[in-house]
């Protein structure tokens, strides 16, 4: 029998009580102990550090926004508050945390911003080291400003991927020993598609992108040296009979690089692609049905057999059986009550 431990991010604005802890049995293919460990506003997205000791959270802190540092007790996985950092305006919607556990980047839908910040030994917040404002538009009526979504590390580090929505460009940042962001490339992704979020293949040089707007997935090449992402294919990540609205959410790479799963809120699925090992390119395999409303989110188990996905509009979580060899997801538990869940993270 295999437990792990995981972390859900929530709205708080109905019942949700802040961060959640839950247990996930690979036995039973089923969770529990879904127990409030961290009460904060609005910590809609989490990243745990790589060692397991600790999470960061972004969050409300009334009129102000930022991000907030907890040490994971690691006999209980409860979450122990070391301290914030915050300034005005709405909270940042993604965070992200170096391997090293360094340096953590945040992307502020709201505030156009990307911001770095240095960590302290402890795993507290210890300065903010940069803010990057960005500019422009996009074709699209949600396209009005510059709508920051994502901020994470390439895989060697040596760069800040920014991804915004509302320009439908991806920015390379090179990011130096004091936490300055410099900017080294920019990819235009198709216009009026506002990628969302952005995951690396464990080869390190192909991207996945997923577009909120177009509901499409893209595939990208990228060189580490310079930071530029060129476009290889994309695909649709919905039927073309769904006609109403949705919007893509969140996308994941399988370890053994197979596979990439992609969320879609409208449609209510999780579709499923193959990896074509020569172009890298998608073949779609399936769309699977969350059994729950507006899929934000979604994480694989650490040995990648399993996917837990967050419907957010009716606070539940779903457990799907992943066929390794296939990829096809069968679902195991449904209706796990989860309010305003919108963001799982394992350790």
């Amino acid at each position: 029998m295999k437990q792990w431990t995981g972390y859900l991010g929530t709205y708080t604005k109905e019942e949700s009580e802040g961060v959640y802890h839950f247990t996930f049995d690979s036995e039973t293919e089923s969770i529990t102990n879904v127990t409030a460990v961290g009460a904060i506003d609005n910590p809609t997205y989490l990243t745990p550090s790589f060692n397991q000791e600790y999470l960061y959270a972004v969050a409300k802190e009334g009129d102000e926004g930022g991000v907030t540092a907890f040490k994971i007790d690691p006999n209980t996985q409860a979450l122990i508050q070391l301290n914030s950092a915050a300034k005005a305006g709405s909270p940042p919607c993604h965070v992200s945390v170096s391997k090293d556990n360094q340096w953590l980047v945040t992307a502020n839908y709201h505030t156009k911003e990307i911001i770095s910040y240095q960590l302290a030994e402890d795993g507290s917040i210890k300065q903010l080291a940069d803010i990057k404002v960005h500019e422009g538009t996009g074709p699209h009526e949600r396209q009005e400003k510059p709508h920051m979504h994502y901020a994470g590390f390439s895989p060697d580090e040596r760069f800040v991927i920014a991804v915004d929505l509302g320009s439908d460009e991806i920015t390379s940042y090179r990011i130096d020993d004091e936490g300055k962001m410099t900017k080294e490339a920019v990819f235009l992704a198709p216009a009026g598609s506002g990628p969302r979020h952005i995951e690396f293949h464990p080869n390190k040089t192909i991207a996945y992108v997923m577009t909120e707007l177009t509901s499409e997935v893209l595939t990208l090449a990228f060189d580490a040296d310079t930071g530029i992402f060129t476009l290889i294919s994309k695909i649709k990540a919905i039927p073309k009979s769904h006609t109403t609205v949705n919007d893509g959410s969140a996308v994941h790479v399988t370890k053994d690089g197979k596979f990439v799963y992609v969320g879609n809120r409208g449609h209510n699925s999780i579709t499923s692609f193959k990896i074509n090992q020569e172009t890298f390119s998608l073949e779609l395999i399936d769309y699977t049905d969350t059994l729950g409303d507006w899929p934000r989110d979604f994480s694989l188990t650490p040995d990648d057999r399993h996917l837990i996905c967050a419907n957010q509009n009716t606070g539940t979580l779903t457990v799907f059986k992943r066929d390794v060899n296939s990829g096809e997801l069968i679902s195991t538990q449904t209706d796990v009550k989860a309010p305003e869940s919108v963001c799982v993270k394992f350790l």
